[in-house]
């Protein structure tokens, strides 16, 4: 068995997609695990080539993984707290960064300003295995949900990363005027926040969506627009390569943006050095100094540029 170690969130599984496609290639008689949280299954299951998930959440024991993997592999982080999970597996081989605490002194240094794709690529590649950074695409979850949308997802885990409210509604106001139909997502933790957006742009209540996961992939991936702050959600508007537009506050998009090829993500960025993005507030200056115009004018010309789907 190939057990490796991802049990973070939506856009941190989005982003280790090429690095699990290059070890199912690389292992194809091998049973591959993933731990990751347990509500990320509608997610994982869309990779493709994942025999098993085991439930795991951050940095607790994995006391659900079977012992003595032939390999483990820690796509998770370069601490000394995500190599111990892993080693006391007892596994055949660990394959990480390098990490002295934790007495791992194989594999390549971490680097800070390394994107995040490219990071768990880099990874793999050290130990021989071949991947591709741009082996982004998910397939589309089988769900009942409208098409054509405009998505618009406030919420982000950090309050550094929520752009204000109002801005949110001026921009769905102005959407739904030029002819959109805006919807506007977010987790059962962010329900009041959508609330809010939605009466302050005037939008009928069933504009505000209750979805899980695959729901909500399933709305990303059929919808005319996507915006967001950068969290979860921009990275499934990449992975069904719908148009979209990208906030970011604290962390440049050389780390967390969509590939810089694709004209149809377009992220926006007034920052001049990438800080921690789990900043717990206030709303970082960077994101503030992006105006609902400066939004919505990117809206249009990623539309313009959409590719064919």
């Amino acid at each position: 068995m190939i057990l490796v170690l991802r049990a973070l969130g939506v856009g941190d599984l989005a982003t280790a997609v090429p690095a699990l496609r290059g070890l199912r290639a690389a292992f194809p008689g091998e049973t591959l695990a993933l731990a990751a949280p347990a509500w990320l299954t509608p997610l994982i299951v869309t990779i493709g080539g994942i025999d098993r998930i085991v439930p795991a959440r951050e940095l607790e024991p994995l006391d659900g993984a079977p012992a003595e993997p032939r390999l483990a592999v820690n796509l998770h982080g370069s601490g000394p707290e995500s190599h111990r999970r892993l080693t006391a597996l007892r596994p055949g081989a660990l394959w990480a960064f390098a990490c002295t605490p934790a007495g791992h002194h194989d594999g390549p240094g971490w680097h800070d300003d390394e994107h995040e794709v490219r990071r768990w690529c880099r990874l793999v590649r050290y130990y021989g295995v071949p991947c591709s950074e741009i082996d982004l695409d998910l397939e589309a979850p089988h769900a009942d949900v409208p098409t054509g949308m405009t998505i618009i997802h406030p919420g982000a885990k950090s309050p550094a990363r929520r752009w204000p409210p109002d801005r949110w509604a001026a921009v769905a106001r102005r959407l739904r005027a030029a002819g959109h139909h805006p919807l506007i997502t977010g987790s059962a933790a962010e329900r009041d926040l959508c609330v809010r957006v939605c009466a302050l742009a005037g939008l009928p209540e069933e504009a505000v969506a209750r979805t899980g996961l695959g729901e909500l992939a399933a709305l990303v991936a059929s919808a005319r627009l996507v915006i967001s702050g950068d969290t979860g959600v921009s990275h499934l508007a990449t992975a069904y390569r719908t148009p979209s537009v990208t906030l970011f506050g604290p962390v440049s998009p050389q780390r967390w943006g969509p590939p810089p090829d694709r004209p149809y993500h377009r992220p926006i960025w007034h920052g001049t050095r990438s800080e921690r993005g789990d900043l717990p507030g206030p709303v970082h200056p960077a994101l503030l100094a992006i105006t609902p115009d400066e939004v919505l004018a990117a809206a249009d010309e990623v539309q313009h540029a959409a590719a064919p789907r």
